[in-house]
């Protein structure tokens, strides 16, 4: 069988590992990212440095995945093929010549659409009715290269992105087992992206975080599922940051505060919490108080004395 090394660090990128080893592809090494510190200064390695321990695969863990160090152990290993999955650093040509095959990346978006390193919250984020993954051979680009095959789901109307990420994660793993033969005969096609139709999902910051009650409550919807169950968006209640995990879009009750401004809270009821947004009213159904853990909104309400005409932000 065709001689691996895969790089990978999240969790996106442990399912394709594990089911290449479980088909019995020689993995010669596993490249990820360094154990990074959690709490207590404690070092944390990633869920694939985890998984290749448990298969008993040599890891690497290059601080920079272009220094001369790090290309002469990769040469060393001497692998026909490359597989990375969400690894995390760009890899230099000197490295994408190493093996005969090339190297081939599962990108969760249907290229050229949604580039980058967040193509799943910024497709759930932008209200996309429809996502998938794309297998393609890398090049020194940012997910520029061409195109081996990819696959399409539709995305559902309260889809958060930890529930869309599992389902192309295992849809992706599914695309290279099915592909990796053609790969490594060289026979795969090669299919060159569209770059008129090119779009990005840069890297998420703290301002995306924050919630703009200006905003239509569809976009805000759209927010909060999109940054569920990473970062997560927030608000400020009481001087207080108040974080928010759950919304819907339902009609609120008759005697909801027809008058409220953007921000302000317009009915509160064992349903949720309905804000005013730029266009109409969102229902807040699951937060998450500063020092406190998730919560659903009747639980919320027990401990705080929120009311209608009570402002957010």
């Amino acid at each position: 069988m065709v001689r691996i090394v895969y790089l990978g660090s999240p969790d996106f990128a442990v399912p394709p590992l594990s089911a290449l080893a479980a088909a019995g592809y020689e993995i010669a090494a596993v490249v990820t990212q360094p154990d990074k510190p959690r709490s207590r200064g404690r070092l944390q390695p990633t869920p694939v440095k985890q998984k290749a321990l448990e298969l008993g695969i040599p890891v690497l863990t290059p601080q920079r995945i272009k220094t001369a160090e790090s290309v002469a152990a990769l040469r060393a290993l001497a692998p026909e093929l490359m597989i990375v999955v969400a690894y995390g650093q760009i890899l230099s040509r000197e490295i994408l010549q190493i093996p005969q095959l090339g190297a081939v990346n599962i990108h969760a978006s249907l290229l050229p659409a949604y580039r980058g390193a967040a193509p799943i919250h910024w497709a759930i984020r932008n209200g996309e009715k429809e996502s998938g993954v794309t297998l393609m051979y890398l090049d020194e680009g940012m997910d520029t290269g061409d195109m081996i095959c990819s696959a399409a789901v539709p995305i559902a109307a309260e889809e958060t992105t930890g529930e869309l990420h599992d389902r192309l994660c295992a849809l992706g793993t599914e695309l290279l087992l099915a592909t990796l033969p053609q790969i490594a005969s060289g026979t795969a096609p090669r299919m060159a992206q569209q770059e008129a139709l090119a779009s990005y999902a840069p890297l998420l910051k703290k301002e995306h975080e924050l919630v703009d009650w200006q905003c239509t409550a569809q976009a805000l919807h759209d927010q909060i599922r999109g940054m569920d169950p990473w970062p997560g968006t927030y608000t400020f209640y009481a001087g207080k940051r108040l974080k928010l995990w759950q919304s819907r879009l339902l009609p609120p009750p008759p005697d909801a505060l027809a008058t409220a401004a953007p921000g302000e809270v317009a009915a509160v009821g064992p349903a949720g919490i309905w804000v005013r947004c730029g266009d109409g009213l969102l229902c807040l159904q699951q937060l998450q108080p500063e020092g406190k853990t998730r919560m659903d909104a009747a639980a919320f309400l027990r401990g705080n004395s929120i009311q209608p005409g009570d402002k957010l932000g």
